[in-house]
């Protein structure tokens, strides 16, 4: 059985490590024996380990906080990787990719790397990836701006991910969560997920919840779902200004920050929208699961996110900084009960054909047994 080193930056749990996580579940015993490199008694660490994952500690940061060089990362790894006799080493981030790029001719084994962002890069970052034996892209858009940037296109594979569609599937709600949060049983749920952060777009949200309000709805109620983990001032400022915005009169008491969750497949059942209001998105993963879950979404045509929904068809797509459109479709979805139930089963059928957990381990054990030859 091949053994694969993974190498993972943060130790919370967001999009990236979830996806890699299904992955894990699936492939994990099975096909490949993995090791990961991880932050030390983290939640990250508490599931690889739950799944049988052996963890060896990494710090990225020194006592004081201050950043660790890359060699001094790669000390940490050396060790254990010269021991250990892995057949590959893969970077589960953008950043982790441009490391192990960087410093492959230290590594004894064949370095690959997971594109999970859509950002700008500096000629050093590219040269970096580009040292890599394989980066693996999680959507079309993502390969095609990374390659725009000067990313060699041999090196750069499209691997969409999945979820699990038998956790993440329409069940009938319960009321759970307005019980819990004390509401009526004719209020209307709309559920944003993700970091609390200006990528993420939860200020466009604001504006467009202040505006149906201007409007006259009374009946919206809105569910935050995730933390800020950045520490710089401008997201605290951000983040306070989601909390000022929402204490306006005609809003009071209408935003639910409901922190980290781990019952997002319950929770998607309860709501009545989802809104992923990001300026940016690579291929969210909360959109896969709203699909799986045959929730309706409201969400922003960016990134790879058509290559998820339809506009329409299976989803309904704004503009990215557009709060008036943003209110508009959440109206439009919120008052059309027809039509959202329409797109809701046509989008599970949207995941069952193309973003499973199983269709998305048979992809990446393809790529991973081709780097182990």
């Amino acid at each position: 059985m091949k053994r694969i080193a993974l190498l993972f930056e943060f130790g919370s749990l967001n999009g990236g490590e979830h996806s890699m996580l299904t992955m894990l579940d699936r492939l994990h015993g099975e096909s490949f024996d993995f090791t990961a490199f991880c932050p030390d008694e983290s939640p990250l660490q508490a599931q690889l380990e739950k799944r049988g994952v052996e963890c060896h500690p990494v710090s990225f940061h020194n006592t004081q906080g201050q950043r660790l060089s890359r060699e001094e990362v790669a000390m940490q790894l050396l060790p254990t990787l010269q021991a250990s006799h892995f057949d590959l080493l893969h970077a589960n981030s953008l950043s982790m990719s441009r490391m192990t790029g960087a410093l492959s001719e230290q590594f004894p084994l064949p370095c690959s790397g997971h594109l999970r962002d859509i950002i700008k890069l500096s000629q050093a970052s590219i040269r970096d990836l580009n040292r890599n034996q394989r980066l693996i892209a999680v959507s079309k858009a993502t390969r095609a701006f990374h390659i725009s940037q000067g990313l060699q296109p041999e090196r750069v594979t499209v691997c969409y991910n999945g979820v699990d569609t038998d956790r993440f599937l329409p069940r009938p709600a319960t009321g759970f969560l307005k019980q819990e949060l004390g509401l009526d049983h004719d209020t209307k749920l709309c559920l944003t997920i993700g970091q609390i952060g200006l990528r993420k777009g939860q200020d466009i949200l604001a504006r467009a919840a202040t505006i149906l309000a201007e409007q006259g709805d009374q009946q919206t109620h809105f569910l935050l779902v995730g933390e800020r983990y950045s520490q710089k001032q401008e997201s605290i400022d951000f983040d306070r200004a989601l909390t000022v915005a929402f204490e306006k009169p005609a809003l009071q008491g209408r935003l639910h920050r409901l922190g980290y969750r781990e019952d997002i497949d319950r929770l998607m059942n309860e709501a009545d929208l989802l809104v992923h209001p990001a300026k940016q998105e690579p291929l969210g993963r909360v959109l896969l699961e709203a699909i799986a879950s045959g929730l309706p979404i409201v969400t922003t045509d960016v990134g790879g996110t058509s290559e998820i929904v339809q506009h329409e068809v299976s989803a309904l797509l704004v503009p990215a900084n557009d709060s008036m459109a943003l209110a508009t479709a959440i109206k439009r979805a919120l008052s059309d009960q027809n039509f959202t139930q329409t797109i809701g089963r046509v989008s599970r059928q949207r995941a069952l054909e193309s973003f499973t957990s199983h269709q998305a381990s048979q992809r990446i054990e393809t790529i991973w047994r081709e780097l182990c030859q």
